[in-house]
């Protein structure tokens, strides 16, 4: 990126999960592509829970672990990025960041595109031996007993950075914090020092409010009558244009759904910020207290005022961990008395299955009557009175959903059998069963002293 001509960086996120839509890519680099700015787009896939998946999948697989939608996400734009320099930032390398960037050089070769430069960044991993001691510690009485799946920090964007200003169209991340894929860019556009606290946590913001994808351009923000989107079927992911200081304005592309405005960058600031004077990442203590939102156009919104402070000694690591078996079933039950026949059928499984007349702990949902205001420990249904009771026996739409967590697989599987049975020892009219069982993970958190973590970047041949 020429620094000396270009006094804004552009940066637009196509995805804010994995499994997220695969054609938001596009609207993006078309627009990247018009403006003829220096642009970057990127892809963030990875929830709390994915990297240990990933380790799954590589399990069975050596050359899996990454993205699953890889192909989907990049075919559409891969050659058009290539051609006009847009270069590409993303952690959809999961548990294989070396993997997917052979994913993606194949892909390019398929397309007659110009073979990339692709960065891995690693060092994120610590699933190996020699880290043990350091997590035993860290995590102390709340070290899993069941086998950990995965473990991994969350590292900063000093190695993106580093990346980009060495030559690379690519970055293929595993486990970075969800910002730093924006404030990674920003700092080898601008040149910007990795102690600029300020414009740090300025960029680290504006990474922020791309990370969701479409939750800041209408996306989980619509609720018709109070806050109405326009086609949202249609809508548009963002993008954030940054100035040398780090301030940005966010807009989306132009032509597509959706909607930004003061009111959905608000909600996208205060989104997972449990101290808005100080959000904790692995680059910048960021302060938003002081922060001011402005729409200055239609679909354009300009956040300025965030403060940074030296970043925290400490990087947050996630523990992933085998936590037994978890069994759904569910069973449909309609007409006249369908509540009263549901809550027969509930009863009956939470009898057989609990031995010697006690309550087995399965979580009960009628589906129709209550589900999501249930508690796992069926306190609603059990401390219900004869009236309500009644009133929920009297519904005539039902659908009966147990689950069941145990340590055993074999254990688990008795839900399902059970739930089965009903269809002909149980009340009469039920059917529709399905059942589900799956390995269920767990996750702990904890803090490990930054220097004992070695983020870096190589290049893939």
């Amino acid at each position: 990126m020429d620094t000396t001509q270009a006094n804004t960086l552009r940066i637009g996120c196509a995805a804010g999960f994995s499994g997220d839509r695969t054609d938001a890519a596009l609207p993006i680099v078309q627009e990247f592509i018009a403006a003829g700015k220096p642009s970057v787009l990127m892809f963030e896939t990875l929830a709390e829970r994915t990297l240990a998946l990933a380790q799954l999948a590589r399990r069975g697989d050596p050359d899996a672990g990454y993205e699953p939608l890889l192909d989907d996400l990049l075919r559409p734009v891969l050659a058009l990025c290539l051609e006009h320099g847009i270069r590409i930032v993303s952690n959809f390398g999961a548990a294989n960041p070396r993997g997917a960037a052979r994913r993606i050089l194949a892909l390019a070769e398929e397309l007659g595109a110009p073979r990339p430069r692709i960065a891995v960044v690693e060092g994120d991993d610590l699933l190996a031996d020699e880290f043990r001691p350091m997590l035993v510690e860290a995590l102390g009485a709340r070290l899993p007993r069941e086998s950990i799946v995965s473990a991994n920090a969350y590292i900063g964007a000093e190695p993106i950075a580093n990346a980009l200003k060495a030559g690379a169209d690519i970055v293929v991340c595993g486990r970075v914090a969800d910002p730093s894929l924006v404030l990674g860019p920003a700092i080898a556009h601008f040149g910007w020092s990795m102690d600029d606290w300020q414009r740090l946590a300025r960029a680290t913001m504006a990474g922020h409010l791309l990370e969701c994808g479409s939750q800041v351009s209408g996306g989980y923000f619509a609720d018709p009558g109070f806050k109405d989107v326009p086609d949202l079927a249609h809508v548009g992911y963002p993008i954030a244009e940054l100035d040398s200081d780090g301030h940005c304005t966010i807009s989306k592309p132009a032509g597509t759904g959706g909607r930004i405005d003061a009111r959905t960058v608000k909600e996208q600031l205060l989104y997972e910020l449990h101290d808005p004077a100080a959000y904790l990442t692995p680059d910048v203590v960021a302060d938003i207290t002081q922060a001011t939102v402005q729409e200055i156009g239609v679909n354009q919104v300009r956040l300025e005022g965030v403060a940074g402070h030296a970043r925290p000694p400490s990087l947050k690591v996630n523990v992933c961990f085998e936590a037994g078996w978890f069994a759904e079933a569910e069973i449909s039950y309609a007409g006249a008395g369908a509540g009263a026949r549901a809550l027969l059928a509930a009863r009956v499984v939470r009898e057989r299955l609990g031995g010697s007349g006690d309550v087995a702990p399965i979580r009960v949902d009628l589906i129709g009557v209550q589900s999501l205001f249930g508690d796992d420990a069926n306190e609603w249904l059990d401390s219900a009175s004869a009236e309500q009771l009644a009133e929920w026996g009297a519904a005539r739409d039902v659908r009966l959903r147990l689950s069941w967590q145990r340590e055993r697989r074999d254990d688990a599987l008795r839900l399902a059998r059970e739930v089965n049975a009903l269809y002909c020892a149980g009340p009469a009219g039920g059917g529709g069963v399905r059942t589900h069982l799956r390995a269920r993970l767990g996750t702990v958190s904890c803090l490990v002293p930054r220097d004992a973590v070695k983020a870096r970047f190589e290049f893939v041949a």
